[in-house]
């Protein structure tokens, strides 16, 4: 089993979830975030004054799925989170021990 954490920018989430779910991923977590990468924030105007925004707005999405759906849900993600602009994000891929799930008991990919 693989836990992964994907970076991506807000306005992508809608055709990423979309095209996890047509490939039977049905369960994700989405938390809004913000930070930053290389570009270490962007410069902005407003009203005539020009400011720096340190932190940028992005989504933080967590998969659990079994290791044989990995390589395609990566495929997925980095389709559907492209741009080909700066701060497109990042995919961390990790090893997931134990899965539990509360309500019934079951462990392992049963409980995914």
């Amino acid at each position: 089993m693989k836990y992964i954490i994907a970076i991506i920018k807000p306005h992508r989430l809608d055709p990423t979830r979309d095209a996890l779910a047509e490939i039977g991923i049905n369960g994700l977590t989405v938390s809004e975030v913000q930070g930053y990468g290389r570009q270490r924030g962007q410069k902005e105007i407003y009203r005539g004054a020009e400011y720096e925004v340190h932190f940028l707005p992005k989504i933080k999405l967590e998969i659990a799925v079994d290791s044989g759906v990995t390589e395609q849900v990566i495929e997925i993600l980095q389709r559907t989170a492209h741009t080909g602009q700066i701060g497109d994000g990042k995919i961390f891929v990790l090893d997931l021990g134990e899965v539990v799930r509360i309500r019934t008991g079951e462990t392992g990919t049963a409980a995914l």
